[in-house]
């Protein structure tokens, strides 16, 4: 698993996640300005539907992947209760404190992400890594525009709300991290998640407008009625870039450790920009551009460190491994 080829899958498949990823704003932005769907309504039915795809997909694929063992479910459960809240904590800061100050407050989880990942499961925390992690935040400023003053106007609250939210996007890939480590597929786990964070989203909006985004009644919970513009949309967003993204993510933490698999998804806000700039028409500025080269240098320098790191570690062994039959003699 240590392997310069590893590596590489890992760096490759985190990339083409953040690209899928990326997507998902664009079909949620759809959704919930043509349609108005309340936030957790939609959080709900993308969740159940992405378990219905898991298991069509994996049923017609890999049925043994369907099954975990029943000492995993406790795991999974937490697991799935985290994602859930995440989500929620996610679409609440959207709504407190808007799009631009939200994005910027999640991908601290960068951060987050290396300290946690340091301290609770002894990933290495290099001044490359620190000067990676201030190069992407920095870039996530500039590509969400939170530079304009206007964009702070917000409450304690709200900033709270966001900041928990990238904490608990950090907690879910070191989770993400542990899973692999447990030996769970990550499709697996990604479907277990997926199915009891949907049961989670559905208690909350069943709490009926206590929290923001929620139903205010039973019946808002289909609030799309019969317009199959929209539940096709919504499937196809838990079906295309919900599942190949997290998916895909979580395969990356197979091969990498969760700092820097999250390090490299900081990616996404760049990539989001540039689709909607060929799909929505929304132009992207000169700051917003030098915001997306800060994030790309900061993944590459990673990438060529960590490759460096690696090739010292092999010469290093074959060094040693070189010297022990002359000292066997």
């Amino acid at each position: 698993m240590n392997t310069s080829s590893s590596l590489t899958r890992g760096y490759t498949v985190a990339v083409v996640s953040a690209v899928i990823l990326s997507t998902t704003a664009i079909f949620i932005r759809y959704l919930t300005q043509t349609f108005a769907i309340p936030a957790l309504v939609l959080a709900f039915w993308r969740s159940g539907f992405v378990v219905l795809t898991l298991i069509l997909a994996l049923g017609l694929l890999s049925p043994a992947l369907l099954r975990v063992s029943r000492a995993q479910l406790p795991y999974l459960f937490a697991y799935g209760l985290l994602l859930a809240v995440f989500n929620s904590l996610w679409t609440l800061s959207v709504v407190l404190n808007g799009a631009a100050v939200a994005t910027v407050l999640v991908y601290c989880s960068a951060a987050f992400t290396a300290i946690l990942g340091w301290w609770l499961l002894k990933e290495p925390l290099d001044i490359v890594k620190v000067l990676v992690i201030l190069l992407t935040l920095a870039g996530c400023v500039l590509v969400a525009n939170a530079l304009d003053v206007s964009a702070w106007n917000t409450n304690l609250m709200g900033i709270l709300t966001g900041v928990l939210a990238g904490l608990g996007y950090a907690i879910y890939s070191l989770m993400g991290r542990s899973a692999s480590q447990r030996g769970l597929n990550p499709w697996s786990t990604l479907l277990y998640t997926f199915g009891f964070a949907a049961i989670f989203l559905l208690l909350f909006n069943l709490t009926f407008g206590l929290i923001p985004g929620t139903a205010a009644q039973p019946a808002e919970l289909l609030w799309l009625g019969d317009a199959w513009l929209g539940w096709g949309v919504l499937i196809l967003l838990a079906a295309g870039p919900t599942v190949a993204g997290f998916g895909l993510y979580n395969v990356s933490l197979s091969y990498l450790p969760s700092s820097v698999a999250n390090l490299i998804v900081t990616l996404e806000p760049t990539f989001t920009a540039a689709i909607a700039y060929f799909l929505l028409g929304e132009r992207l500025t000169l700051v917003q551009l030098a915001g997306g080269l800060l994030i790309l240098g900061g993944v590459v320098f990673l990438r060529i460190h960590e490759g460096r790191l690696q090739a010292k570690a092999a010469s290093r062994a074959a060094a040693s491994f070189a010297v022990l039959p002359a000292e066997a003699d």
